[in-house]
């Protein structure tokens, strides 16, 4: 780092240490004197919304027909000012400004097409969410789909950040060769494609992803030693953020201790789920690396806390999370329900069973707003981080217990730069694909040139409440 005094800042400012690389949040002190922001061209660039695109498999209660009936997924009425009534969607009801829900859309490409691929569905759905293409069929290398979403946005936008993408994930996504039903394993352990034929790999590990962001060790035996060490990774910048914060106001040095204890506290959260894991005490999941809690709900909040700091440090605008793997049997005893997540999903169409699946489809949502409230709290020049980003929830599944890709749940989240209206739900006609409402999702992300993703037949509107009043007032009903 060089400061110069009297000078401004520049946005890409990283504190070096050995072993360390700390990217900066966004300081009072990079803004030119006399100037807004807003009004710089550095500001223009790195103003970009973020980016995060979040799959939950087993689609919803709401996608059966008791469900379609009780609006488990969906609320009942579409347009604005709707009421939450018992849809899994309630935990969100404190962002509604935020939160546009698309209901009722398919993902025809995630469908058998020849006999033979009759049964797959749970081993080719993943690929399909982001990129709403079809896979080929195959146990060997020459996998192939399509270019996901977030890596189409990532190539054009991320470029000037030092990591252009991440991919997180929750379940176990290290196996290799053939699933089952004639499908690698690489199209369940994924939804991020850089080209049709290239998968990319998801981290799992809160502490992989750490080091990966404040460049904790430019090694493996650089991290090892580290680790052995003790030290955080502050402690090998606290010369440099010493000298910084001489030349800091009390405002950009309260921002700066704020955002350094942030991360300290992640970094401590890490290593007491390692020093638990390591302790000799029999684990809940014995095959997790250290770093991976036992809880889901503590796993996934790391995951959320790590996207939230490197949002906030500009070190990457675009993150794909994984949130479960198909089939997975899975507990979630925060959720009440006792079952493993995919029997839940094959609830048989019994009323009380589909009750308990909703149960653990609004546990998944109701961590979201964890993450959300993160975003609230990053101040960046004149907006928050959550008026800035863009959050993509659904599911390529429709109703799991038959294992079809119809009324697939999905809702957007986050201002998305004035991008997004919110507060609206939009319901669509029967066989609209979802990927009509993809392609309107990278218009609004900048990227208006393109005519055209997976099996789009057009675009679809994500503001205006006439179209969404087809059928208001009652559930979305089956077909």
């Amino acid at each position: 780092m060089h400061i110069i005094t009297g000078k401004h800042l520049p946005r890409r400012t990283f504190l070096r240490g050995v072993g360390a690389t700390v990217a900066l949040p966004f300081l009072n002190a990079m803004v030119p004197a006399r100037r807004l922001w807003a009004d710089t061209a550095r500001g223009a660039a790195l103003d970009q919304t973020r980016l995060v695109c979040i799959e939950m498999v087993h689609g919803s209660a709401g996608s059966n027909e008791y469900g379609a009936s009780q609006n488990l997924w969906s609320p009942s009425q579409v347009g604005r000012g709707f009421d939450f009534g018992r849809s899994a969607l309630r935990p969100l009801e404190p962002f509604r400004e935020y939160l546009t829900v698309i209901s009722n859309t398919d993902v025809e490409p995630a469908e058998a097409v020849i006999p033979q691929e009759i049964g797959g569905d749970h081993f080719r759905s993943s690929a399909t969410f982001l990129t709403q293409a079809h896979p080929k069929q195959t146990e060997s290398s020459d996998v192939l789909v399509g270019t996901s979403l977030d890596q189409v946005y990532a190539q054009r936008f991320g470029q000037d950040t030092p990591i252009p993408s991440m991919q997180l994930c929750i379940e176990n996504v290290d196996q290799a060769g053939g699933c089952a039903y004639g499908y690698a394993c690489v199209y369940t352990d994924t939804i991020s494609w850089s080209s049709p034929t290239q998968p990319l790999p998801m981290v799992r590990d809160p502490r992989v992803a750490f080091d990966q962001l404040f460049g904790a060790g430019g090694s493996p035996e650089a991290r090892a030693a580290r680790q052995r060490s003790s030290r955080s990774v502050l402690d090998f910048i606290a010369g440099e953020v010493a000298q910084l914060k001489r030349s800091l106001d009390a405002t950009d040095r309260a921002r700066m201790d704020r955002y350094l204890e942030d991360i300290r506290e992640l970094e401590r959260r890490i290593e007491r789920v390692v020093e638990r894991n390591t302790s000799g005490e029999a684990r809940a999941l014995p095959e997790a690396p250290a770093g991976v809690p036992d809880s889901f709900d503590e796993h996934v909040k790391l995951m959320f806390d790590l996207q939230a700091l490197a949002f906030e440090s500009d070190v990457t605008r675009v993150f794909s999370f994984k949130m479960g793997r198909d089939a997975s049997g899975r507990v979630y005893p925060e959720s009440g329900v006792d079952k493993g997540f995919h029997p839940a999903s094959h609830h048989g169409g019994n009323p009380a069973a589909v009750e308990e699946f909703a149960r653990i489809n609004e546990y998944h949502v109701g961590l979201v707003p964890y993450f959300l409230e993160r975003l609230q709290r990053i101040q960046e020049g004149d907006a928050t981080m959550l008026d800035k980003t863009m959050v993509i929830y659904g599911s390529p599944m429709g109703d799991s217990n038959v294992h079809n890709h119809k009324r697939c749940p999905l809702f957007v989240v986050g201002g998305a730069n004035g991008q997004l209206a919110g507060d609206l739900h939009l319901q669509a006609s029967p066989g609209t694909p979802m990927a009509n409402v993809m392609l309107s999702l990278m218009h609004k992300l900048g990227m208006d040139d393109l005519e055209s993703f997976g099996n789009s037949s057009g675009e679809f509107s994500l503001s205006s409440a006439s179209d969404a009043a087809r059928g208001s007032g009652g559930g979305a009903g089956l077909r």
